[in-house]
């Protein structure tokens, strides 16, 4: 028999393979890197062609220049003043909504008549554009922050609605048989069977209801206010102030992401059987 023939072959594990802590420590430095030095090299670029006149300072001012803006926007005290503006009337239009949607979420997902006679009904008005409410709210209520908070609770309470509806259906059998065996029955086996299998996916909607109602949030301001984060952008266009313009801009991106992480967050301690939380967990 050839050399050739008797050669072994040897096959190296994955750094997976050996050891799965130690690859996914890697894993989580290697997102980390990542989240942290894209950010980093698309500023430098900007400031770099800002700086070499490669792009019109006017209308794309440097992020230096962006960030001394805000630093004196901080320091008269403007830009907390429109955070808070904005916040408020998000904080109180994200209840309000939330309760609603999860309110009617749940009604019409265990009641076939409430259901029959409503669904039609909101799924219709849930295809209009809430920004295309909003003049009818200003003429019911006038301007001032009420239709503000209305609005963005429309957009929660449909999100919101939608999503606990959508998880009731998709509940596994095997659940509602147990409880059924078990004879949890009423306000126990919406609560220890209902809540718990739903949980993972009412997080995704209250995600997906955030980024609405920020939207919602800044939209509004444009057209009805005189504070506010969305008011501070529109003006600021309007007098041709870019650099101011693009502070408010950062202020939101920001204001979501902070938002949304403590949604994620809240979600890993309070749903860790969540399937991803389980996967992320297991790598």
């Amino acid at each position: 028999m050839s050399e050739s023939a008797t050669r072994t072959v040897v096959i190296e594990p994955r750094l997976s393979d050996r050891n799965p802590a130690q690859y996914a420590r890697s894993q989580r430095l290697r997102s980390r890197i990542l989240g942290i030095g894209t950010p980093v090299i698309l500023l430098a670029a900007w400031q770099i062609a800002a700086s070499t006149g490669a792009v019109d300072a006017r209308f794309f001012p440097a992020p230096t220049t962006i960030f001394s803006q805000g630093v004196e926007l901080v320091a008269n005290g403007q830009l907390a003043s429109d955070l808070w503006a904005t916040l408020r009337g998000l904080l109180i239009g994200y209840g309000l909504g939330f309760v609603a949607g999860l309110a009617t979420g749940s009604i019409l997902g265990l009641s076939q008549t409430a259901r029959a006679a409503l669904e039609p009904m909101l799924s219709a008005i849930y295809t209009i554009p809430k920004l295309a409410i909003l003049p009818l709210l200003l003429l019911i209520f006038g301007l001032g922050e009420l239709p503000k908070i209305l609005l963005i609770a429309l957009g929660v309470f449909f999100v919101i609605w939608v999503t606990v509806l959508e998880a009731l259906e998709d509940i596994q059998p095997t659940y509602l048989e147990a409880a059924h065996i078990f004879e949890i029955r009423g306000w126990q086996r919406f609560r220890h069977v209902l809540i718990p299998a739903i949980l993972p996916s009412l997080f995704t909607g209250i995600r997906l209801a955030l980024a609405n109602a920020v939207l919602i949030a800044v939209a509004t301001e444009f057209v009805n206010g005189d504070t506010g984060i969305g008011y501070r952008i529109w003006h600021s266009w309007s007098l041709f102030q870019a650099s101011q313009m693009y502070v408010g801009i950062v202020v939101v991106a920001f204001m979501g992401f902070l938002l949304t992480y403590f949604v994620k967050w809240l979600s890993s301690k309070l749903v860790p059987w969540a399937p991803r939380e389980n996967k992320r967990s297991a790598t």
